[in-house]
C-alpha cells in the first residue's frame, strides 16, 4: 500500500472514532483487580545478631562462652590467653521450624558433655556447612572431620566433642520431632559427612536461602523448612542392611513411641515412668536407659509440660489465668510451677506472659512474636516442628 493511501486510512480510522492499529504485544501486561498492581509482601525475618567485636579483648572469649553455652562448652587453644582476644560473630535467623546461623570465630575446642545433656531440653538436629577453615568433631569414638564444600549432620541429643580452626560456617538447626518418620535413619548417621549430589543439591540450596534471607515472606517459611527436610533425609541411605543398625532402628523406633506417649499426655496426672512402662511395654530400666541422653525420664517430661505451658501463656488468645495453664501442664502446685519455669527459661511465667519472648512455631509464628525473643537460647528452647 502507498505511503498516501496509509495516511488516509489511518485519517478514515480516527474520523470514525477507532484508534490506529498497533502492533500486539507478545507478553500482555497483567493487570489487578481494581487497576492497581498487587503490593509487595513484607519480609518476614529479623536477624538476632551477637558479636565480640567491640568488647574488650580480654573479655572477648569469656562473651562468646555465656552466648554458646545452650549447646556446647568452649575452651581456647593451649597457645592462646584471654588477652589474645576472640573476635566472632553470630548472626541467626528464625523461620519457626528452623533456624540458620552464619557463624564466624577463631580457633577453639567444644564439648558436649552428657551433665550437659542432662541440664537441656535442646535435642536438636544440625547440619553444619563450613565456608572456610576445618573442624574434627568424635562421637561414640568416630571422628567427622569438616571442612569448605562437606556437609555435616549430628544430634544434639547426644554427647560430643571436638575443635576447630579458624573458620566461618552456616548452621541450620532442626527440631528432632520433624524428622519422626525417620528417625532411624538419621540416627544410624549421626555425626557423618553427607556426600552424593543430592548432598552437592542441598549445599546449593542453603546457600541460596541464605542470600534471600531478607527478602523471605510468612509464606515463604513453612515451606523452605519441608524442604529442607526432605533434601536432608534424600541425602541418606538407609541403613537396614547392618544388623547393628537394625538394633538400632528398633530403639530409635521405641524411644520415638515414647516421645509421642509424653507429647499426647502431657496434662495428664498419670504421666509417670510407670504409666509410660505400661502404655510402652518396656521394664523401667529399659525405659531409663532410652532416656538418659534426655537427662532422664521426669526432666524430659518436665521440659515438655514447661514448653507447652509457655506456648499457652505467649498465645495471646489464651486468656486462661497463670495457675490455670500450670494445672492443665501437668503441674501440681503453682510455686513448683514458677520455680520450674523461671529456672528453664530464665524468667517467670508473669515476664513470659507479659513480654511473649519466645516466637511461636511456624506457621503461626508472626514478625512481632520472633523478633521479642530475648536471645539465642530462647529460640533453641522454642524450636519445634
Amino acid at each position: 500500500m502507498a505511503p498516501r493511501a496509509l495516511d488516509a486510512k489511518k485519517q478514515h480510522e480516527a474520523h470514525a472514532g477507532q484508534s490506529p492499529e498497533r502492533e500486539r504485544r507478545r507478553w500482555p501486561r497483567e493487570v489487578q483487580p481494581g487497576g492497581e498492581s498487587a503490593p509487595p509482601l513484607a519480609p518476614a525475618l529479623e536477624p538476632l545478631t551477637f558479636s565480640t567485636v567491640k568488647l574488650p579483648p580480654e573479655d572477648q572469649f569469656t562473651a562468646w562462652q555465656a552466648h554458646m553455652s545452650p549447646l556446647v562448652e568452649v575452651k581456647l587453644p593451649d597457645n592462646k590467653s584471654l588477652d589474645d582476644g576472640f573476635r566472632a560473630d553470630h548472626t541467626a535467623w528464625n523461620l519457626g521450624g528452623m533456624l540458620i546461623v552464619q557463624q564466624r570465630a577463631p580457633a577453639h575446642s567444644y564439648l558436649r558433655s552428657a551433665a550437659k545433656l542432662r541440664s537441656s531440653s535442646i535435642d536438636h538436629w544440625y547440619v553444619v556447612l563450613p565456608h572456610t577453615g576445618r573442624s574434627w568433631t568424635e562421637v561414640d569414638g568416630r571422628v567427622a572431620e569438616g571442612q569448605p564444600g562437606k556437609l555435616e549432620i549430628r544430634s544434639l541429643g547426644y554427647p560430643f566433642r571436638g575443635r576447630a580452626t579458624e573458620s566461618e560456617s552456616l548452621f541450620v538447626y532442626l527440631p528432632r520431632d520433624l524428622f519422626a518418620d525417620a528417625a532411624g535413619t538419621l540416627d544410624a548417621d549421626n555425626n557423618s559427612i553427607l556426600s552424593g549430589n543430592f548432598a552437592n543439591l542441598l549445599i546449593d540450596y542453603i546457600n541460596s536461602i541464605v542470600t534471600r534471607l531478607r527478602d523471605l515472606t510468612e509464606e515463604d517459611l513453612p515451606r523452605i523448612v519441608h524442604a529442607t527436610r526432605s533434601m536432608i533425609i534424600a541425602c541418606l541411605a538407609p541403613p537396614a542392611e547392618h544388623a547393628a543398625a537394625a538394633e538400632q532402628l528398633a530403639g530409635v523406633a521405641l524411644m520415638e513411641r515414647a516421645r509421642r506417649y509424653v507429647q499426647n499426655n502431657l496434662d495428664a496426672a498419670h504421666l509417670t515412668p510407670d504409666s509410660m512402662c505400661r502404655a510402652l511395654g518396656v521394664s523401667r530400666s529399659r525405659l531409663y536407659q532410652l532416656f538418659e541422653p534426655s537427662g532422664g525420664v521426669l526432666h524430659y517430661i518436665q521440659s515438655r509440660r514447661l514448653l507447652a505451658a509457655h506456648l499457652a501463656l505467649s498465645n495471646p488468645a489464651d486468656s486462661r489465668r497463670i495457675v490455670e495453664i500450670a494445672e492443665a501442664s501437668g503441674f501440681s502446685s503453682a510455686a513448683n510451677f514458677s520455680r520450674a519455669f523461671s529456672k528453664e527459661f530464665g524468667y517467670s511465667p508473669r515476664e513470659g506472659r507479659r513480654t511473649m519472648v519466645l516466637p511461636r512455631p511456624a506457621p503461626s509464628v508472626s514478625p512481632g512474636d520472633r523478633e521479642r525473643a530475648s536471645s539465642f537460647e530462647a529460640w533453641l528452647k522454642a524450636l519445634r516442628s
